[in-house]
C-alpha cells in the first residue's frame, strides 16, 4: 500500500487493510476489542467524521447523520449516549444560511436523544479545498450492558433491524437525479437498543451497518470469531425501490451504506423476543442466519434453491462520501 485511493474509505477489505496498519502502530487492549466505540471501564467512546454528497438529502442533511452516526456507535456497545463534541470544517464560501439549517438539525437530534453539545471547533480552508464542509463529531456514554464482538461464539442467532440499503440507495438516487421513492434510513437507533437492554435477551453483538453495508459486518465478524456465518438470502429484507436501483447500477445491495440499521447477535433461544421486539419499531427485522460451529472465517450465502455462495468482503470503491 504505497498511496491511499478512495477505496481506502470504502468499508471493505482495503479500509480494513488500511485499519490493521493503523493498528499496529497503536495497538493496545482497548483497540484490540474492535468495536466502534471504545468501552473504558462503564464509559463508552466514539469517534467519527461525515463527508456526505450531496450534504441535503430528501429526509436528511450531514448535521442529522453527524449525531446519529456518533450516538449509534455508543449504543451499539450497549451504553447510553450522554455528550457530545462537533469540529467543523468549513470551505471558504460556504453559506452561512446552509450552516445553520445543519446546525439546527444537529440540534433538534440531540433534543430528541438527550444528549448534550459540550464542546467543538470550527476551521476554515480556502475554497475549491474543503467540499463545502466536513463534520467530525464524538460521542462520550455510560455503559449499561456491555457488548463486544469478541463475545461472538457458535449457535448464535443473526438477526437485522430492518431492510437493508436505502441509505446508499438515496444517495445514488439523488447524484443521479432520479424519480424513485427511496429515503435515507438514518436515525438514531436509541429506542430499539433501548428496548433490548431492558429484555432479558442474551445479546452478543451488535453494529449498525453503515459503510461497506450488511457484508462488512457479516463477514469482519467471522473473521474475529473464527466461524462461519450461514445466511439466508431469501430472509434478507430489501425493499423493491432498492433492489431496482441496484439492478440499474450494478450494486449488490449487501454491499450498501446503511445510517439506521443494525444487525445483531443473540442466543438462539432468544431470537423470537429479540425479532418480536425490534418489529415494534419496524415491521421489516427478520432472522437471517446464524453462527454455525465450521471453523472457518468465511460467510456463506443460501438461496432459496438451497445454493451456496460466499459473501466476500465488499472490494474497491463502492461508493465514495457517503457518511
Amino acid at each position: 500500500m504505497d498511496k491511499i485511493t478512495l477505496a481506502h474509505g470504502g468499508g471493505g477489505d482495503e479500509m480494513n487493510a488500511l485499519v490493521g496498519e493503523i493498528f499496529s502502530i497503536f495497538d493496545n487492549d482497548v483497540l484490540s476489542e474492535v468495536n466502534d466505540a471504545a468501552i473504558l471501564n462503564d464509559i463508552a467512546f466514539s469517534t467519527d467524521s461525515f463527508v456526505l454528497n450531496p450534504i441535503f438529502l430528501k429526509n436528511l442533511d450531514i448535521g442529522k447523520l453527524s449525531v446519529c452516526g456518533s450516538v449509534n456507535d455508543v449504543l451499539m456497545v450497549g451504553a447510553k449516549p450522554l455528550y457530545l463534541s462537533l469540529a467543523l470544517i468549513l470551505e471558504e464560501g460556504f453559506e452561512i444560511e446552509k450552516l445553520k439549517i445543519i446546525l439546527n438539525s444537529i440540534k433538534k437530534e440531540c433534543l430528541k436523544l438527550g444528549v448534550k453539545l459540550v464542546c467543538g471547533d470550527t476551521k476554515v480552508v480556502p475554497k475549491n479545498k474543503g467540499d463545502e464542509i466536513y463534520i467530525n463529531t464524538s460521542c462520550i456514554g455510560k455503559v449499561i450492558k456491555k457488548i463486544s464482538t469478541k463475545d461472538i461464539q457458535n449457535n448464535l442467532s443473526i438477526i437485522v433491524s430492518r431492510d437493508i440499503g436505502a441509505h446508499g440507495c438515496a444517495v445514488l438516487v439523488e447524484r443521479n437525479n432520479l424519480q424513485a421513492n427511496i429515503i435515507s434510513d438514518c436515525k438514531n437507533l436509541k429506542s430499539e437498543v433501548e428496548a433490548l437492554l431492558k429484555s432479558n435477551i442474551k445479546i452478543k453483538a451488535m453494529r449498525d451497518a453503515t459503510r461497506g453495508g450488511l457484508s462488512a459486518v457479516l463477514n469482519e465478524w467471522s473473521l474475529l470469531s473464527g466461524f462461519e456465518l450461514l445466511i439466508y438470502e431469501e430472509k434478507i429484507p430489501i425493499c423493491n425501490e432498492v433492489l431496482g436501483v441496484c439492478e440499474l447500477f450494478g450494486y449488490e445491495p449487501y454491499e450498501l451504506a446503511n445510517e439506521g440499521t443494525f444487525v445483531l447477535c443473540v442466543e438462539k433461544e432468544d431470537e423470537k423476543s429479540a425479532l418480536e421486539i425490534l418489529k415494534k419499531f419496524n415491521h421489516n427485522a427478520s432472522i437471517i442466519g446464524e453462527v454455525t460451529a465450521i471453523k472457518k472465517s468465511r460467510v456463506v450465502l443460501e438461496n432459496a434453491y438451497g445454493a451456496r455462495r460466499i459473501l466476500e468482503a465488499p472490494k474497491g470503491e463502492l461508493l465514495p462520501r457517503i457518511c
